[in-house]
């Protein structure tokens, strides 16, 4: 997973801990939510990243890179 990738993915997760907190403080249920949102789409995206390297690392195993 590329430094860029990694970085966004957490800053995403970050700004959605945030929305979360603040929607909880404040009673705002809608921005709570999007607050998790943000964090599970980080996540999945977390876990395609994840995915990605391991196949590339299959791919060179196989063909010995």
């Amino acid at each position: 997973m590329g430094t860029q990738d990694k970085a966004s993915n957490k800053l995403q997760d970050v700004k959605g801990k945030v929305k979360e907190t603040v929607g909880k403080a404040t009673g705002n249920e809608d921005l709570e939510n999007k607050g998790k949102t943000d964090q599970v789409k980080a996540s999945v995206k977390d876990v395609g990243e994840k995915v990605k390297d391991a196949a590339s690392e299959i791919k060179d195993a196989v063909t010995g890179k």
